[in-house]
């Protein structure tokens, strides 16, 4: 043991070209840390609601419609910003996102939405991208919030308690399901069949 100790340790203080093993390690940990620093950084400034209205497309569109719904304004001063709908909490899970919301990105750069007719136009297929890719996490940023194991089910409404104690939760539906336009308005779903 004392032998691999030794050998290990030579390894180690033997210098490469101009430097020692050693100090390209503890220079490899040093800027890893300096660059999980700078991306956890740049993570947590993208996942406020101040940079996502910072685009003019989404403060002049949807910023306006979630004012005034439930989610923005109510009696318990409880309010949901842009992250809290669109982005998990979980670490992996909130990275999948990013990576998926950078060709968000492109849409701003190249003038996809930027104005109020564009944003119409496109408004279904962002909607329902939004609704796919809830219906596929099981609403997960939705029960970040809204826990379905302490709901009441005796103080909401006949028709919800029994959606919330069937549909949800035999898990034959999720929020979105329902709860489609809760925070913004419902694109024109009129040639949609079955839309009611």
């Amino acid at each position: 043991m004392k032998r691999v100790l030794t050998i290990a340790w030579q390894t180690i203080r033997k210098p490469s070209v101009h430097f020692s093993l050693g100090f390209l390690v503890l220079g490899g940990f040093i800027a890893g840390i300096i660059f999980w620093g700078g991306f956890n950084t740049a993570l947590e400034v993208t996942n406020t609601e101040e940079f996502c209205i910072s685009c003019h497309e989404m403060e002049a569109n949807v910023y306006e419609e979630l004012k005034p719904t439930i989610h923005f304004s109510n009696r318990s001063g409880v309010r949901a910003t842009c992250p809290d709908c669109h982005v998990p909490h979980n670490w992996t899970d909130k990275i999948a996102r990013k990576m998926q919301a950078s060709k968000e990105v492109w849409g701003a750069i190249f003038g996809t939405i930027n104005t109020r007719e564009k944003f119409l136009a496109h408004r279904r297929r962002l909607a329902e991208n939004e609704w796919r890719r809830l219906k596929a996490n099981d609403s997960l940023e939705c029960r970040n919030c809204h826990n379905f194991d302490y709901m009441d089910f005796s103080v909401q409404s006949s028709r919800a308690s029994k959606m919330h104690s069937t549909s949800l939760a035999s898990g034959e539906k999720t929020c979105i399901d329902c709860h489609k336009g809760i925070a913004h308005e419902l694109p024109d779903m009129s040639n949609v069949e079955g839309w009611e």
